[in-house]
């Protein structure tokens, strides 16, 4: 997969505490049918077996629909599985580090709060940064607040594309129109709905109109 082709514009996360459906692998089916464009696979409650085992499982659906899988915080788990790549916070391994690791044909995002954070995650060799939390959100509730003033300082900043994320749904996505975003991280929008391909295909049009794709 040529990474730098990806397309981030709707980028659904995991969160079995959160979804509608049975399983995580159901959750992802209907997000990657509904026009999901990335998934992150997020597991923080689970042993290391299980999370190899579920991102295993996962990755059969995503290479199905030729869909990039990203792993959220574990490198190893990234590696073993072979998928597009991982993506790390500012407590995770630094993006340097993991770069050297993983190499240059593999995927590395950084969640960014602030100018310099954002700065120095293209400058360490990110892909892509995922900025917020935009908005209070249930999903992660340590998240950091980022202002629109402070996410214009960063796109102004930085080339790489820039992923929103923190309470993000079909409601507060039009209040990005034009601010130069390339996608919206999504948890609870998509996976909690009851119909969560439907969810994913009406965002995944309002991500294409507000993001100009």
């Amino acid at each position: 997969m040529d990474k730098s082709k990806i397309d981030y514009t709707l980028y659904l996360c995991t969160d079995r505490g959160l979804m509608s459906c049975e399983t995580i692998e159901q959750s992802v089916e209907e997000g990657v049918k509904g026009g999901s464009t990335v998934i992150q696979l997020r597991e923080k409650d689970c042993t290391s077996r299980e999370f190899y085992e579920l991102a295993v499982r996962v990755k059969k659906i995503t290479d199905k629909y030729n869909v990039p899988l990203i792993i959220n915080d574990r490198l190893d788990i990234a590696q073993a599985v072979d998928c597009a790549g991982v993506h790390l916070g500012q407590s995770d391994m630094p993006c340097a580090v993991a770069r050297k690791i993983l190499g240059e044909d593999k995927i590395i995002g950084i969640s960014a709060a602030t100018l310099e954070e954002a700065k120095k995650a293209q400058a360490d060799g990110a892909d892509y940064l995922g900025v917020g939390a935009m908005y209070a959100t249930n999903t992660k509730t340590d998240a950091r607040a980022v202002t629109k003033e402070q996410l214009v300082e960063i796109r102004a900043a930085v080339d790489i594309p820039i992923v929103i994320i923190g309470g993000v749904n079909q409601k507060t996505v039009p209040n990005f129109k034009g601010m130069g975003i390339d996608g919206a991280a999504v948890v609870s929008a998509v996976v909690s709905q009851p119909d969560i391909e439907k969810a994913a295909k009406d965002l995944r049009e309002l991500c294409e109109d507000c993001f100009g794709r």
